[in-house]
Order: structure tokens, then sequence, then C-alpha cells
């Protein structure tokens, strides 16, 4: 599969902090030029929650991009969307069964021995990191850094994601490391955030 080169997500934990609504958030990104986008939502899925990720896969249908649900292949089938699995959720080879043989499965490693691993997995695409330090986790893995990203890539032929801690400034060493995307978190987020900002922001990524 062919990976944008910037993988915006959707954390709603952040949002929650920013006081700003995960549609228009979901809006704002895909106006400014998305063409892929990550719902991570680490509490309780209830109702609301389903609502408004079904809002957001509608968003992502009407713009022509990729949707994808983090860590739950149950949601991502209900969706139609692919699902992102951590080293903790189901193996993409269970999640497959779920979600279908054309549903995009993403992966997250964090050192050479998971990345080796995950090549006999059903999975479209893998990310590596944390590079750099991230607050997005409670508990994140240990740094790999650019040389550890470097070093990964010989060891997959699948589109590579880099995540944790990218921002604008140091974006262009991680896809002058190999990656072929880069995930944004806490740096597509302006504060105070607002519809425009989120999408001058995304805009602002766009053009790196």
């Amino acid at each position: 599969m062919h990976l944008p080169r910037v993988y915006p997500i959707l954390d709603t934990g952040t949002l929650a902090r920013l006081d700003f609504d995960p549609v228009r958030a979901a809006a704002a990104v895909l106006e400014a030029g998305a063409r892929i986008l990550q719902l991570r939502h680490k509490g309780f899925w209830g109702r609301e929650v389903f609502a408004q990720a079904r809002e957001i896969a509608g968003l992502c249908r009407d713009a022509g991009a990729l949707f994808i649900v983090n860590d739950r292949a149950d949601f991502a089938n209900l969706l139609q969307a692919g699902v992102h699995l951590g080293q903790d959720d189901l193996l993409p080879s269970d999640a497959r069964i779920v979600v279908g043989a054309e549903a995009v499965i993403g992966f997250s490693t964090h050192n050479a021995g998971q990345m080796r691993a995950a090549q006999a997995e059903p999975v479209d695409y893998v990310a590596f990191g944390p590079i750099f330090a991230t607050a997005s986790k409670e508990r994140p893995d240990p740094c790999v850094g650019i040389e550890g990203l470097r070093a990964v890539r010989a060891l997959t032929a699948r589109p590579l994601v880099a995540i944790g801690g990218v921002r604008r400034g140091n974006a262009s060493m991680c896809w002058s490391a190999g990656a072929d995307s880069v995930a944004i978190i806490a740096d597509l987020y302006p504060d105070p955030c607002s519809y425009r900002s989120l999408g001058d922001r995304m805009t602002e990524w766009l053009r790196l």
C-alpha cells in the first residue's frame, strides 16, 4: 500500500484536554488535505464514542481518506475501517479474521525483534518508535532514535511509519532515515485549539 507522508492521529485524550470535539477536529484535518486519519481512543468505547467514530468514518469516506481505528478490530469492522494494533492487542492474524481480507491493518513495533516478528503477520504497514521522547503515552517504550529507525528500515519492505515525539522540526530526519510516513499527535494540536488553527497546523505539516 501507499502511505501518505503525514499520518495524523486524533487522540481523544488530547482533544478532551483542549476541550475540542473529535468530529470537528476530523473535519478540520480532512479539509486541510489529510488522506489518512487514525482515531485513538484509549478509554471505554460507549455509544457516544462509537457515534463520533461513525461520523468521522463518514467524513473520511467523503474526503477519500483512509480511516483507521486504534486497537479495536471489532469496531473497525463495524465502521468498515482499518485497524492499528499494538503489541498487547489482538495478533494481526487474529484481527484479520475480524476485519476481513481487504481492511488495512497497521502494527506497532518498538525494537528489532518485534519488527522481525511482524514480517510473518498479515499487516499492511508497520509503525516503529518512539523515535523521540513522547508525552502522548503514560508508559512509553524506550526511545529508539533516528539510528534505530534507520536500522529497522532494512528489516521490512512494508511501508514504515515513524512515531513518537515527531514534530515539524524533526520530521525530515525520519523521512531521511527511511520512514515512508510520520505519525503526528502532540504537534498536530495548537493550544488553544480551534477549527481554523487546527486546519492551519495540518496545512503546515502537509507543506513539509
